[in-house]
C-alpha cells in the first residue's frame, strides 16, 4: 500500500448532450463506504480528523474545496509544527485525492453549496474506533483559504 498522498487525474468530456466526468485510472479496490459532505457555508472548516488505519479518497462533486493533510507523528500528542500538504479540488477538474492511513485531514469549501464525496476503506464501527480529532487551527491558518 502507498504511504504517500496521491492525486489521480480524470477527464471531463463536454458536448451538446452534456458533461461526463470520469476517473478511469481510479480503482475502487478496498472501498467499503461512500458519503457526501454538503457545505452550505464556505466559512466553515471541518477538521482536523485523522485515522491511523483508515484510507480515504476525496472527490469534489460541486463547487470547490481546499483539503489539508498532515502525516501524524504521535496520535496522542502530535507535533504542532508538522508540515501540511494543501490540495485544491474543483468540479471544473475531475481528480481524486487518495489519502493513505496515518493522516489527518481538514477541509474548507471554496464556495457556499459545495459538495465533497468521500470514500473510505473502513466500515462505520471500525472508523469510529480509529477516529482522532485535533483543533482546526493546529497546522494551517485557514483564513488564507
Amino acid at each position: 500500500m502507498d504511504s504517500k498522498v496521491k492525486v489521480i487525474e480524470g477527464e471531463i468530456f463536454n458536448d451538446y448532450r452534456g458533461r461526463i466526468c470520469s476517473l478511469n485510472d481510479f480503482h475502487l479496490e478496498g472501498v467499503c463506504r461512500v458519503y457526501m459532505i454538503h457545505h452550505p457555508d464556505a466559512s466553515v472548516v471541518r477538521g482536523w480528523h485523522g485515522h491511523q488505519f483508515e484510507r480515504k479518497w476525496f472527490y469534489c462533486v460541486k463547487g470547490s474545496f481546499t483539503v489539508g493533510l498532515v502525516k501524524i507523528d504521535d496520535w496522542n500528542q502530535p507535533s504542532e509544527n508538522l508540515p501540511a500538504e494543501i490540495y485544491s479540488l474543483s468540479d471544473k477538474k475531475s481528480e481524486i485525492i487518495c489519502v493513505p492511513a496515518g493522516y489527518a485531514n481538514c477541509i474548507k469549501a471554496g464556495s457556499d453549496g459545495s459538495i465533497l464525496m468521500v470514500l473510505s476503506d473502513k466500515k462505520i464501527p471500525e472508523a469510529y474506533e480509529d477516529s482522532w480529532r485535533y483543533d482546526k487551527n493546529m497546522w494551517v491558518d485557514w483564513s488564507k483559504y
